[in-house]
């Protein structure tokens, strides 16, 4: 089934302002804003829960690797090819973009308890084990931390079912940055 990608113009009455909010802010309307705009309540959703966690205590390179490692453990190809691009933007190394894309372990310790954490929490529906909790802690993040990674996994949860639904197109400006799930993943 096709998902028709609205631009603001299109748009159905409730989606114009998000789509035009997203337009002011990034220069376009990405495709998955553009699907989601179908339900006026879903493209709100992502735009706000995406303002919260970027208020979040976790680090633009955090944020970063919590939804870079959501969106490889949920094989989503648009939002890997995304945030790829955005991460390289936001100044993410490029080692750590790469590893995440390949779901591979971080160099850095503390960085790597928090990939373990998003990716386990995704991969056992919220029941991260008990190793991959303390050693998230001992890593030296907190509570606070943690409960902040679920705000991502929801954000994520948001786009990457779309995409997979609505087999979303990938924009051109993240065509560079095109991925597929890893043959070694």
């Amino acid at each position: 089934m096709a998902f028709k990608t609205h631009s603001i113009d299109t748009a159905p009455k409730g989606a114009e302002d998000t789509l035009a909010a997203v337009k002011d802010k990034f220069g376009f309307v990405p495709n998955v804003l553009g699907v989601m705009a179908e339900a006026p309540a879903l493209a709100k959703a992502y735009v706000s829960l995406s303002t919260l966690f970027e208020e979040t205590a976790l680090s633009p390179t955090e944020r970063n690797i919590v939804i870079l490692a959501i969106s490889t453990t949920n094989k989503c190809e648009y939002c890997v090819a995304a945030h790829s691009v955005g991460a390289t933007m936001q100044k993410v190394p490029s080692d750590v973009i790469e590893a995440l894309r390949r779901g591979k372990p971080l160099a850095d310790s503390k960085l790597e308890a928090l990939r373990r954490l998003a990716s386990e929490i995704v991969e056992n529906r919220g029941w991260p084990s008990q190793d991959v909790v303390q050693g998230f802690l001992d890593a030296g993040y907190t509570q606070k931390n943690l409960l902040e990674v679920i705000v991502g996994v929801g954000l994520k949860t948001l786009s990457n079912y779309t995409n997979h639904i609505a087999e979303t197109p990938l924009d051109d400006a993240f065509q560079p940055a095109k991925w597929s799930e890893p043959a070694d993943a």
